[in-house]
């Protein structure tokens, strides 16, 4: 294989691999009943007229598995942060104790699973469609290879190679997804 060839297969697997990394980011924002501090990630709270995440305006630690404490590094921003906690859509009823803002994380309901792990199909669909999008982009390149002059084996090659690719991180995605299922469903 030539070295256009190569750099295209490093593309694409790196293409690939991102698709991964965020749909393991979107499954830490899916909670499994367990209190963690990445279920909050996302939130942005309004801080000295800035959108910031909340992470940057306070530290959050889960003492307990029901339970997410919220501590801002400046307790005049209280108010924002349980403001965006609530915006967020996210389920929680945060308690502002003054100096903490206490999120009791409640247990979750075999339907709220079920709609957990729906939720956690359409991630893994979208994920599967970014690994696709990413395989059709690279094999547009092998037919452009071929097209300036690179031999019909050697661009069926790359193509196979680019296939293999594919249900290589297809098969991750459905393994991943399979873990995050039995993890939602565990009781």
């Amino acid at each position: 294989m030539n070295d256009d060839a190569i750099l295209c297969l490093e593309e694409a697997e790196e293409g690939m691999l991102h698709s991964i990394e965020h749909l393991e980011r979107e499954f830490q924002k899916i909670r499994a009943g367990k209190a963690s501090p990445s279920m909050l990630a996302g939130v942005r709270v309004e801080y000295y007229g800035t959108s910031t995440p909340i992470e940057q305006t306070s530290n959050i630690n889960t003492p307990d598995p029901r339970q997410i404490i919220v501590q801002p590094f400046d307790k005049s921003t209280i108010n924002d942060i349980e403001k965006a906690i609530l915006n967020a859509n996210l389920g929680f009823n945060p308690q502002n104790e003054g100096e903490i803002i206490r999120i009791n994380v409640p247990p979750l309901t075999e339907e709220r699973r079920m709609d957990l792990v729906k939720n956690a199909k359409q991630v893994v669909e979208e994920t599967k469609v970014g690994i696709r999008n990413v395989r059709r982009h690279a094999n547009d390149e092998a037919k452009k290879f071929e097209k300036d002059g690179m031999p019909e084996d050697m661009a069926k090659h790359l193509m196979d190679e680019i296939q293999k690719l594919t249900d290589q991180h297809t098969k991750k995605v459905d393994e991943l997804f399979e873990l995050k299922e039995k993890d939602i469903l565990t009781v």
